[in-house]
């Protein structure tokens, strides 16, 4: 009879950053799935500015610029605490990664208030028309992962926080910051598309 063979893997980390990681092809996935659900969208709004012959129809005023602009700096500046988080996580330093997530949760806080502002400044409502309709829609679909993100960005800081801490949360944190690096991407050409466009056609 032939001996088994066995492999001791018990030195092996419980967790893998990067492409090693189950979780980071997922949400790499779900990224590809939910990009072009805004790209659909965003298609959708410029098939429907063709159909008319002004836009936004029936001298209805573009969105006023101050708080979307506004929230899209935040967005750009929210990056820094995020690399931070990410990197952190990277080095399973969990001090720093609890300070920097409470940072991306302050962030979170002031980008969702802002686009409460946002939304009472589109100056047209969602069943007023096609134009609204597709705004609401942009507006709204991005506000969902928003919210989303800054609800799964709480969890995951309050279990940094309680506990049990685990080498794969710190692969949350990386793959948090990754998906949130999404949602600030998927907001620019958005943002472009909801208050320049309507400036410039």
């Amino acid at each position: 009879m032939s001996a088994t063979r066995t492999l001791d893997v018990g030195s092996l980390p419980p967790g893998a950053f990067g492409s090693r990681s189950l979780m980071w092809w997922g949400t790499l996935g779900m990224m590809l799935i939910e990009g072009m659900a805004f790209a659909i969208a965003i298609g959708a709004y410029f098939f429907l500015a063709t159909r008319l012959p002004h836009w936004p129809p029936d001298g209805i005023a573009p969105p006023a610029l101050r708080f979307g602009t506004l929230n899209t700096l935040v967005l750009l500046a929210s990056g820094a605490p995020n690399e931070l988080a990410r990197r952190a996580g990277e080095r399973i330093d969990l001090r720093s990664v609890r300070i920097w997530m409470v940072v991306c949760l302050v962030f979170g806080a002031a980008f969702n208030a802002i686009r409460w502002f946002e939304f009472t400044h589109l100056n047209v409502m969602w069943d007023h028309d096609s134009y609204g309709s597709i705004v609401w829609l942009l507006l709204g679909l991005h506000t969902t992962h928003i919210v989303t993100d800054f609800l799964d960005t709480a969890v995951l800081t309050v279990l940094m926080f309680v506990g049990p801490i685990e080498e794969k949360r710190f692969v949350d944190v990386e793959e948090n910051a990754a998906y949130w690096y999404f949602v600030v991407l998927a907001w620019l050409p958005i943002y472009g598309v909801i208050y320049w466009v309507p400036r410039l056609i």
